[in-house]
């Protein structure tokens, strides 16, 4: 199936995929920054956004230099920022936090940020803050992965989404995430409730949680006949630096969306083991193996641009033979996550 690319104004572009089960729940992805190692005219280094619009709240994977100015030229809302998933210290995974953090300070919009990261996340950000003679005014926890990575816990639950990680194998410790949305309880059906005289107002959110709830002529309604089955929460997987990984196959395991880098082609699949990364083919056999719905393909090398002897449509191409529903991000490409249709 062709993933349809929806027309939005510039600069973000926005690529959707819908299932028919009217009012399902979605997670939105936006990429900041899609190029490896160093940015080039299009694309900034390796910065995602997950936004939660039911929870207002907005998380970021990895955070390369200049993101601060990526978020100033999207649709995006940095004051939404609440969490952010580091996946391994390299610079261009990690040199835009400590200027993201600074001005987060600044503006005074912060309620207070969770990190999520290799071990040397915290002693990196104590020394930028420090010699920089940098305040932050807001509460700022960190958190290791590298326990839940080793036995396979959850790194974060509550009580609308879990996040899991897998290690990776690159030249530094590095995590792939996995961002889980819990299955939500099923559509209410208003029609029968006003049949049966249940007045409209707080009562119609009770019963939309599934509880049961007592009428003032005595009648006890049961929220559970009302709303249909349980509606199942999408996910997405975000898997960079890497080179080929069962791993992160088994975190990708059935996912909605697989974010994969890529970034050699084929051909060059001896520098990418040396060099402990992937190629195009290896990500799209990650998405095969896993089974998942649909893949995006980012950290492309610079020597990728257009115009160049391969590039990013090469990349596509030699993955789609393998892996059919693959895309290749774009600096401010934009996707409507939700779950796959169940059934035949």
């Amino acid at each position: 199936m062709t993933i349809p690319i929806v027309p939005r104004q510039r600069p973000v572009d926005r690529l959707a995929w819908q299932h028919a089960s009217e009012g399902a729940g979605s997670v939105q992805v936006t990429f900041l920054g899609t190029s490896s190692g160093v940015p080039t005219r299009s694309r900034n280094v390796s910065a995602v956004a997950l936004r939660l619009p039911q929870r207002a709240e907005l998380w970021l994977f990895d955070c390369g230099e200049g993101t601060q100015h990526q978020f100033l030229r999207s649709e995006l809302r940095v004051s939404q920022l609440r969490r952010i998933f580091i996946t391994h210290m390299h610079g261009d995974h990690v040199f835009g936090l400590p200027g993201l953090l600074a001005s987060l300070g600044m503006a005074g919009s912060s309620g207070g940020l969770d990190l999520y990261g290799p071990d040397p996340l915290r002693e990196f950000l104590d020394g930028a803050l420090r010699t920089s003679s940098t305040r932050i005014h807001y509460p700022l926890r960190t958190h290791r992965v590298q326990e839940a990575a080793r036995r396979g816990t959850v790194v974060l639950d509550d009580d609308d989404l879990t996040v899991r990680c897998c290690p990776l194998t690159h030249r530094v410790p590095a995590y792939a995430y996995r961002v889980d949305q819990k299955p939500r309880p099923g559509r209410f059906d208003v029609e029968q409730a006003r049949a049966l005289g249940v007045p409209p107002g707080p009562i119609y959110a009770e019963l939309k949680k599934g509880r049961n709830v007592t009428l003032e002529d005595g009648r006890v309604i049961r929220g559970d006949a009302l709303c249909g089955p349980p509606r199942p929460g999408c996910s997405v997987v975000y898997c960079t630096d890497t080179v080929f990984s069962e791993a992160a196959v088994e975190l990708a395991r059935g996912a909605d969306l697989l974010i994969h880098e890529s970034t050699f082609s084929h051909g060059e699949a001896e520098l990418a083991i040396q060099r402990q990364h992937s190629t195009s083919t290896m990500a799209a056999q990650t998405a095969l193996e896993a089974g998942v719905q649909r893949l995006v393909l980012t950290h492309l090398s610079p020597r990728y641009l257009p115009g160049n002897p391969m590039t990013p449509d090469d990349l596509l191409a030699e993955a789609r033979a393998i892996f059919p529903a693959t895309e290749v991000a774009r600096d401010f490409m934009s996707v409507d996550v939700v779950p796959a249709p169940s059934g035949p």
